[in-house]
């Protein structure tokens, strides 16, 4: 594919075309993707844009203005990855800024399929696409000890979690939604956090804590507690104020942060045999890496008794790839739909 050729050209010479999304509660990342002759194991981005959800009045709207920019390109086929589950003709997510109708999506002038898979599912499709020289390691050798189940988490608007589960031909992948099971404490602090928390609601889960909105929660219920005032009202304000140590409730909110997601990372690497390596992706992380990196999240995410050995041969990495929702979206849509691929580049060809 050489950079002369444009996207109008790639489309009429008949190769494979995809529209790619990856919707959470904050961004919309949306993508014109080609699929090569491997399908799943090979395509390319053509184009991508990034969208602010509160800007636009639903997800069509931001459809629409995607399909825009490509000018004179006709791609009617779209893989949506989002959070959450879709239930009849909704997608439930409590992070979205407005309700998701499939069928008015289906139904759109100029679209003839599109399929949805869920945002940390396709994540997981993703993995096989990172380089891993490019990834963090923050815990564990470069290589899992021994084989096993893929986990990716990631703090977000909320908490999504996927597993990849090794087989042939093609990996087995679970969606999970970890990120609404209950939330634990460990550390005095982390209990009196949760009795603070609790007075909005007896279940705390672990996205209330364990994600950008759940960072802002820690930092008010952690004031709250020191009997500090609460000043800062957004997640990178937070994360700003700790890295610059420029405001003590700030710098303890992220301590407490970074600890207690290596502590509930640590149980779910137990829960799902997460013996063949873990990723964190999403939003939040990348932003926080050097308050990350001098945290007690590794220690707390060792600190799991008789089963400390097993977590220490088991790889954690950060990944820092804003394109992974979109690649692993093209990735799930190319793998379950080959038919469809084959298809179009036979007709392409006749």
């Amino acid at each position: 594919m050489g950079g002369a050729t444009s996207q109008s050209e790639l489309v009429r010479a008949g190769h494979a075309s995809l529209i790619a999304a990856d919707v959470g509660g904050t961004h919309a990342r949306l993508a014109l993707l080609e699929a090569g002759p491997r399908g799943a194991d090979d395509f390319a981005i053509l184009h991508y844009r990034k969208y602010a959800c509160a800007d636009y009045p639903s997800l069509g709207a931001i459809i629409d203005e995607f399909r825009a920019s490509l000018h004179d390109t006709d791609v009617d086929r779209i893989a949506l990855a989002m959070a959450g589950y879709v239930i009849d003709d909704a997608v439930v997510n409590v992070n979205l800024p407005w309700t998701v109708s499939i069928s008015d999506l289906r139904a759109a002038p100029g679209v003839n399929d599109l399929a949805i898979v869920n945002d940390f599912e396709a994540v997981a499709h993703a993995i096989g696409h990172v380089d891993e020289s490019s990834a963090t390691l923050l815990s564990g050798p470069p290589q899992p000890a021994l084989p096993g189940p893929m986990l990716v988490v990631g703090p977000g608007t909320g908490l999504g979690a996927a597993l990849r589960i090794p087989h042939a031909p093609r990996p087995v992948i679970l969606p999970t939604e970890a990120g609404q099971a209950t939330l634990a404490a460990e550390t005095d602090i982390e209990f009196e956090i949760l009795r603070e928390l609790r007075k909005q609601g007896s279940r705390v889960q672990i996205e209330q804590v364990l994600s950008g909105t759940g960072l802002v929660n820690l930092y008010r219920a952690l004031a709250a507690v020191r009997g500090t005032p609460a000043t800062l009202q957004l997640p990178a304000e937070i994360t700003a104020s700790a890295l610059a140590r420029a405001d003590a409730t700030a710098t303890e909110t992220a301590d407490v942060f970074c600890g207690w997601l290596g502590g509930v990372l640590g149980d779910l690497a137990l829960l799902y045999g997460a013996q063949g390596g873990i990723y964190l992706a999403g939003g939040v992380l990348p932003q926080m890496k050097e308050l990350l990196l001098r945290s007690t999240f590794v220690e707390r995410f060792l600190d799991k008794g008789a089963m400390r050995p097993v977590l220490a041969r088991t790889p954690v990495r950060l990944i820092e790839h804003a394109q992974l929702g979109v690649i692993g979206a093209a990735s799930w849509y190319f793998d379950n739909h080959s038919s469809d691929v084959r298809a179009a580049r036979e007709h392409s060809h006749a």
